[in-house]
């Protein structure tokens, strides 16, 4: 559910805006009505006001969300800054082409590539790295129906003849599965539906592959039960669908036992002979491994063998011939790559490969000259190379600090391919050759000539209720006075284990920093900046920290002379949106304004929707004591109090959310508006053409950065 949700800045206004301003707000949309619904947990009882909003179905409810989203567009549009914020964005946006997910098979090199002046994303290839690049899929042009679509993940096949690819309307992740021919740019007429984001594994007969699919269910069904029995088939390329074998999953081999509500996965690489399973819930690092030779897909059921158990805390796994490389937490919280055989793993005897100390190791990719590993350490990341011989580690030498990730890599070839970002530079792509440990720069990745030089940043610590130290990153211009009136933005998330402060090009910013404003990211607890140590301490019932460590973060910022709370406002999304409402309802005083998007604000009932039950380890499930009393804790829905003074509100979702229902900014938003008595607005933004985030436009990003950022300026002048 992680959405890293960055958003930005302005300040001048006209006397006549203002006041049209202020007159929208004090009239305001119709406030929901009432209809009080009583549940009692464990003798507990908590009354919820707005159930009625979760029918979405329902007619009232979706002319009650359109005057909402009618009336947050009418107040924005009129907000200062916000036409001469979208068109900086826009500027910025649009400096040069954006590259990313670099692939390379055999000579041939896939990524997807969006223009200047382009939308969306679309998959390209070419021969060579020097090679001219051509289309091989549009989304605008795959499907004709009047709709909207994006791609999501996607695969070459070995020999690189065929692309399969995943692609949905509207922002959905929801979408089918579809292939085409690499050399003619012909679409086979294979077309998968129930797939989401997932573009299957191909085999090494080039002829089919491996995939995940949802389960069949009709309009009746239960929603609950949408994401529930996700099973691994095979498809052979020309046959239906709908026939395909499933090969792994719930109730498919009968020595293996999948809870309905984890996924079942499935993974392939070229140089191997087998094809490795797992078994995981889609938000814990764990996950249960099993392996089966590729002639064995045929048989019914499959003779799957068991690399690793959710015990062994493996969270992904790397193969060199008979060698098997296990990441693992075991007893290692911030992570360790083992050794084992697999042909017969045994992880009590693993030899331990690498660990990084300090640093969180993430993942390890095993090349035919060493073992590559992939660590954060302090806010950036590293890759170590490990000599398979001698066991010695040494750093790949990087172009600059930054966030530094392996791709584009193949068991055919010596060193790897990797690309690297920092906050003032863009991406770029290098191949590290081992004989000569140099890095030379591909040049698929065209720099970005967007000018940063005028902004710093700086990585400092804040102490939180506890004493415990939390990692926060503050940009903003060069030469800033720091006299405590900055308009300041604190993001944050805190779920997951998933990190939250690790560089990226930060041009969205730029309209923010550019007037003044402050941009911060917190690494807060339940984030996995210190690995699943500090992952667990913001889980469950220690959930608390999370937003603990947010205010301390706050407060830092306020004592050291960036801000006040007269000018501070918190941003989060998806999960994050517990840590805001938390933040809001906790200490409403601290912070002058807020933006919580596609945010989980009534956790109490997510369990109950369709991607409820895979978050159920992470966030615990009303079905226990212990699970209800964490999650009632957590729900900053039912923590608003009516007669408080909440800080200014505006809440944002894609209406075609399929992880995070919409209602539950609609619910959320209804409550800040009966209670507050600040006087200060609660928007609901609603984007009928969207979802998580993820298939968003160009265009669709800019307008809501903007939006927010005008809101942010408004509230904090």
């Amino acid at each position: 559910m992680k959405t890293r949700y960055p958003i930005k800045r302005l300040f001048v206004f006209f006397l006549v805006i203002f006041t049209a301003t202020v007159s929208a707000a004090s009239q305001g949309p119709t406030k929901a009505r009432v209809e009080n619904v009583t549940d009692d947990y464990f003798g507990t009882k908590v009354v919820d006001p707005y159930r009625w909003l979760e029918d979405m179905k329902s007619k009232e409810v979706q002319d009650w969300m359109r005057e909402q989203a009618d009336f947050a567009n009418s107040y924005l549009v009129k907000l200062p800054m916000r036409d001469e914020l979208f068109k900086r964005l826009t500027e910025v946006s649009s400096a040069s082409s954006a590259v990313s997910n670099v692939r390379r098979c055999g000579n041939l090199f896939f990524y997807r590539r969006r223009g200047p002046d382009e939308p969306a994303f679309k998959l390209y290839v070419r021969e060579g790295l020097n090679g001219i690049e051509r289309v091989l899929v549009d989304p605008a042009k795959v499907i004709n129906d009047g709709k909207r679509y994006s791609i999501g993940s996607w695969n070459p096949s070995f020999d690189g003849k065929y692309l399969s690819y995943s692609i949905a309307a509207g922002g959905s992740e929801d979408g089918e599965l579809r292939i085409v021919d690499v050399a003619t740019g012909r679409m086979l007429p294979d077309v998968i539906d129930r797939v989401r984001g997932n573009a299957g594994e191909w085999l090494p007969d080039g002829k089919s592959f491996v995939y995940t699919r949802l389960q069949k269910i009709t309009p009746d069904s239960d929603q609950v039960d949408k994401n529930k029995n996700r099973r691994v088939y095979r498809h052979i390329l020309g046959e239906n669908a709908d026939k395909d074998k499933a090969i792994f999953g719930n109730e498919v081999s009968p020595d293996i036992d999948i809870a309905p509500e984890l996924g079942a996965y499935a993974e392939t690489e070229p140089s191997w002979k087998f094809v490795i399973a797992s078994i995981n819930s889609g938000v814990t690092p764990e996950s249960a491994f099993y392996v089966a030779a590729t002639d064995d897909l045929g048989k019914t059921p499959v003779p799957w063998r068991k690399i690793a158990s959710f015990e062994d805390k493996v969270s992904g796994v790397s193969v060199r011939g008979d060698d098997l490389y296990l990441t693992t937490f075991k007893n290692a919280p911030r992570f360790k790559v083992v050794r084992t055989r697999l042909s017969k793993p045994d992880l009590a005897d693993a030899e331990t490969i690498f660990s990084g100390g300090d640093a969180v190791v993430n993942y390890a990719t095993a090349q035919p000259d060493a073992l590559y590993v992939n660590s954060l350490d302090g806010g950036l990341f590293r890759i170590d190379r490990v000599d398979y011989k001698t066991r010695r580690a040494e750093p790949v030498p990087l172009p600059y600090p930054g966030a530094a990730s392996i791709d584009a890599t193949e068991m055919s070839m010596d060193g790897i391919y990797y690309s690297i970002v920092s906050w003032t530079k863009s991406s770029a792509h290098f191949k590290y050759d081992p004989k000569s440990k140099r890095s030379e720069p591909t040049n698929l990745v065209p720099p970005n000539p967007v000018d940063m030089s005028g902004v710093e940043f700086v990585n400092v610590k804040a102490k939180s209720h506890d004493g415990v130290e939390v990692p926060l990153v503050i940009i903003h211009k060069k030469g800033l006075k720091l006299d405590g009136k900055n308009p300041t933005l604190m993001d944050g998330y805190g779920a997951y284990g998933v990190e939250n402060v690790s560089p990226f090009f930060f041009t969205s910013g730029l309209p923010w920093i550019e007037h003044g404003g402050i941009y911060v990211f917190t690494g807060v607890r339940g984030g996995g900046e210190y690995g699943e140590e500090w992952h667990l301490a913001g889980k469950g019932k220690t959930k608390p920290n999370t937003w603990k460590d947010f205010i301390a973060c706050a407060e830092y910022l306020i004592k050291e002379g960036y801000t006040s709370s007269r000018h501070l406002a918190i941003a989060g999304g998806s999960a994050g949106g517990i840590l805001i409402s938390n933040s809001i309802t906790t200490r409403p005083d601290l912070f002058r304004a807020a933006i919580i998007g596609v945010g989980v604000n009534n956790p109490l009932r997510l369990e109950l929707t369709a991607n409820g039950p895979p978050n159920v380890p992470e966030l615990g499930s009303v079905t226990t004591e212990e699970g209800f009393n964490a999650l009632l804790e957590m729900d900053g829905y039912h923590k608003v109090k009516n007669g408080v003074k909440y800080p200014a509100v505006m809440l944002t979702h894609g209406v075609n959310d399929t992880r995070v229902d919409a209602w539950m900014s609609a619910k959320m938003a209804a409550r800040l508006q009966a209670a507050t008595s600040s006087g200060k607005p609660v928007l609901l933004r609603l984007d009928y053409d969207a979802g998580h985030g993820l298939g968003s436009t160009k265009e669709q990003s800019n307008r809501e950065t903007a939006d927010i950022y005008a809101f942010l300026f408004d509230q904090l002048k």
